[in-house]
C-alpha cells in the first residue's frame, strides 16, 4: 500500500533542533512532530511511497541498520499516525 500527502496539502514545516511543527492548511491544525515523522512527510512530498521503501530510504537518516526488522513496522505505525492527523492518505498508484 502506498501513501501520499493529502490532495491539495501544502506542506509547511518549521524545525527547532529535532522537533518539527507542521501546519495542515486543509484543517487549520498545527502539529508537533519528531524528526522521523517530518522526514516521512518530506519523502512523501517528493512522491508516493510504501513503508518498506520509506524505511530503506530513511534508514541512514534515522541512523539505524536496514536489517533492523523493527524499522518497517515503526514506519507503518508512523504512517497510520500521520493518516490520523489527516496529513497523508492511501493511494493505489
Amino acid at each position: 500500500m502506498k501513501w501520499r500527502l493529502m490532495s491539495d496539502q501544502a506542506l509547511r514545516l518549521r524545525s527547532w533542533d529535532d522537533e518539527f511543527v507542521v501546519y495542515n492548511n486543509l484543517s487549520g491544525d498545527t502539529h508537533l512532530l519528531g524528526s522521523a515523522a517530518a522526514q516521512v512527510l518530506l519523502k512523501l512530498q517528493q512522491a508516493p511511497s510504501d513503508a518498506i521503501t520509506l524505511a530503506e530510504s530513511l534508514a541512514s537518516l534515522l541512523r539505524v541498520e536496514m536489517m533492523d526488522e523493527s524499522l518497517a513496522p515503526q514506519i507503518e505505525n508512523l504512517l497510520a499516525d500521520l493518516n490520523a492527523l489527516a496529513l497523508i492518505e492511501q493511494t493505489r498508484f
